[in-house]
């Protein structure tokens, strides 16, 4: 795990997800790839692809596998994105038994399309069936799954600059029983939706309210995973928070109620005035983000002090009201990255008017997932 000091040892994510991958053209094969009988008509593409709305439409196509106890993952396809048929008694339903990834694939301008750290998310997807008592899905079927999709759907692909096509791979419960135990039929899938940016007005800075009432996550729970449970728990703080008039929530530590964590969907970075880069340590209640990993790695590497740790609110709200704290922002595969421009809570209101370190950070992270910088880690993995 990563320490306190600026010695960065690497986590077991990261390890499993700096492991190469087969070649795309390896993988396309995993999964029985059904056309599509009645693709979207070329107007209604049109208009698709001219709005991307976050996560509101969806390419033609979807993959789909299942796992069911005592024979493993089996029948892999790919077929046209519609409704699945589902038992009113599906676990899922009733247990929340499931976890989800998201990742992004991108226009370089070549025209070839790639996607950023695929086996991170693989990874990480891994980790988080581990701990909801899922099945590990085989890293060549989880990628796999984005390529078969993408190859097939490359016209949902956007061009322009700042705008993906955003993948939600999942797993879910399916089996048909009341009872708490894991179940023994899961079920697989990979869909795709084409997006431009996540926040409407590009880098303009966000403002964060800091819930003292509720938490993300606490200690021995499921705060590590990516699980729906984790997200759903967030929308009443959340709407709390734009009640207030506030963009974001962001959550303190169950165990004391007074350290930072993270948003309800992204991790968070600070920023000194002296340029040293602080970020709150993965405790087990914070999901390990690989857009956090990334900004980690890049600006060791350009010779800025990032130090993981835990970070009291009442000192960094107290360090910003001096000027020690210059910035702050947020990150995460739908944002990429956000500033920070007004935090506050019942008892602190603060504002944070720089944001030109975060834009350089955000112009390099951009560049290299969009080929416009070398990729100098091999975190970019061509798909077409």
């Amino acid at each position: 795990m990563a320490n306190d000091g600026l010695q960065h040892t690497a986590t077991d994510l990261e390890e499993r997800g700096g492991l190469a991958l087969p070649p795309a053209a390896e993988l396309r094969g995993r999964f029985c790839i059904q056309p599509h009988p009645n693709p979207t008509p070329e107007t209604e593409w049109k208009q698709v692809m001219s709005e991307l709305k976050f996560g509101t439409r969806f390419s033609d196509h979807m993959a789909v596998a299942t796992w069911t106890s005592g024979t493993g993952w089996h029948d892999r396809q790919v077929r046209p994105f519609g409704p699945i048929e589902l038992s009113p008694a599906a676990a899922v339903l009733h247990y929340g038994q499931e976890v989800f990834e998201g990742l992004k694939a991108y226009r370089h301008a070549d025209g070839s399309v790639w996607t950023f750290r695929p086996a991170f998310n693989a990874a990480r997807f891994n980790a988080s069936a581990r701990r909801m008592g899922l099945p590990e899905l085989p890293v060549e079927d989880f990628v796999g799954s984005i390529v078969s999709v993408v190859q097939a759907d490359e016209r949902f692909v956007p061009r322009d600059p700042g705008t993906s096509l955003y993948l939600r791979p999942f797993m879910f419960a399916s089996e048909p029983f009341l009872g708490v135990r894991p179940a023994r039929e899961i079920t697989y899938m990979m869909i795709a939706s084409p997006v431009g940016p996540y926040f409407a007005n590009g880098l303009a800075p966000v403002s964060i309210w800091v819930t003292r009432k509720y938490h993300r996550a606490g200690p021995g729970g499921t705060g590590a995973a990516k699980t729906g449970g984790n997200y759903a728990s967030s929308l009443l703080p959340q709407e709390v928070a734009a009640e207030r008039g506030f963009d974001q929530v962001c959550f303190l530590d169950a165990a004391t109620n007074s350290n930072l964590e993270e948003l309800g969907g992204m991790n968070v970075f600070i920023v000194r005035s002296d340029g040293r880069v602080q970020t709150p340590r993965l405790t087990g209640t914070i999901l390990e983000g690989g857009t956090r990993s990334a900004i980690i790695r890049m600006l060791r590497d350009h010779g800025t002090p990032v130090t993981e740790e835990t970070i009291a609110i009442d000192r960094l709200i107290a360090d910003i009201a001096t000027g020690d704290v210059v910035e702050m922002f947020a990150c995460g595969t739908a944002a990429v990255v956000t500033p920070i421009g007004h935090l506050a809570s019942d008892d602190f209101d603060v504002k944070l008017p720089q944001t030109e370190f975060t834009q350089t950070v955000y112009d390099r992270l951009v560049s290299i997932q969009n080929g416009l910088a070398p990729d100098p880690y091999g975190w970019t993995y061509r798909i077409v």
